[in-house]
């Protein structure tokens, strides 16, 4: 079976709105950022499935993946070390718990 753009676009598609899901459902600020993580991904997909599909001899798909990256890996960090911060100040990293945060 031959994997085609129509396939990888379909899994690409499954996997941003899983991400959407995630975003909008959870109340935990890990699992939010777990679900932009894989909006990420799921944006990185199709920039790799384009580049093979529709233009296979340049490799501007792959130069833009891997700057998506390597901002991810950032944001992801500073993400966490915020996280961490309102964690130790308030003992809670539910987001519904935030209106009623006194700073």
């Amino acid at each position: 079976m031959d994997v085609g753009l129509k396939h990888m676009l379909f899994v690409s598609l499954a996997l941003f709105f899983t991400g959407v899901y995630g975003f909008l459902t959870r109340r935990n600020l890990i699992t939010m950022l777990m679900a932009a993580e894989l909006m990420l991904n799921s944006v990185n997909l199709n920039f790799i499935a384009f580049n093979k599909y529709v233009w296979p001899g340049q490799l501007d798909g792959v130069f833009f993946t891997l700057f998506i990256i390597a901002i991810a890996a950032a944001e992801a960090a500073v993400a966490i070390a915020i996280i961490i911060n309102l964690y130790r100040s308030f003992s809670s990293i539910d987001v519904e718990d935030a209106d009623t945060l006194k700073y």
